[in-house]
């Protein structure tokens, strides 16, 4: 049998990747991701893909907080109006589909927040503020290359090398799922909240 890491060697490298790019984000960034939140009346996220999975996922826990949120694309998404706020998950940020719903949602007043590791992108130059989660490897001191990590980040061994095949790989989605459980944990030192409120918004009828 060939060699391979151990599954908790490979859980150690995707920690300290995420570790990594958690010391490159903005603290001005995150604080003003969390303000808008926290003014928001109402909460929007969209995100394709992978990135709509840690989407839905952050609509879940705001709604566990008492937030009123709501998933772009659901049948019982109401209207979007002036001090609502849309979140969207883009690795990339070049994805046609959540621009375009990035600039529909600023036509009808809202205000877009957008999470991504490419502040140059299309989504970037439409949204009103930003979160840069830097997960480029090679940016990014200390990063681990083993073959684990080059797996996450899209990069895969062939004969001629280590070959970049996606770019933005699914390191992003595990940093902005970490990103997006620790605003949730920041809003509830916020608000007071503890965890007996929160159990109570537990789904109960699934």
């Amino acid at each position: 049998m060939a060699e391979y890491y151990s599954l908790q060697e490979l859980m150690r490298m995707i920690a300290k990747a995420v570790e990594a790019i958690a010391d490159t984000v903005s603290d001005q960034e995150a604080r003003e991701f969390v303000g808008e939140v926290l003014m928001a009346k109402r909460i929007y996220v969209t995100g394709a893909g992978r990135s709509g999975l840690m989407a839905k996922a952050f609509a879940m826990r705001l709604m566990h907080l008492g937030f009123e949120s709501y998933v772009v694309g659901e049948t019982i998404t109401p209207a979007m109006h002036d001090d609502d706020l849309l979140v969207a998950f883009s690795g990339s940020g070049e994805t046609r589909s959540i621009a375009d719903i990035c600039r529909t949602a600023q036509t009808v007043g809202g205000t877009v927040a957008l999470i991504t590791t490419n502040p140059d992108s299309t989504v970037a130059q439409v949204a009103d503020l930003l979160v840069v989660l830097n997960s480029n490897p090679y940016d990014i001191g200390g990063l681990p290359t083993e073959f684990g990590i080059r797996q996450l980040t899209g990069e895969h061994r062939s004969d001629a090398g280590y070959t970049p095949k996606a770019p933005i790989g699914s390191i992003y989605e595990t940093a902005a799922g970490v990103f997006a459980d620790s605003v949730i944990i920041a809003l509830m030192q916020i608000r007071h909240c503890g965890m007996d409120e929160v159990i109570r918004r537990y789904a109960n009828i699934q």
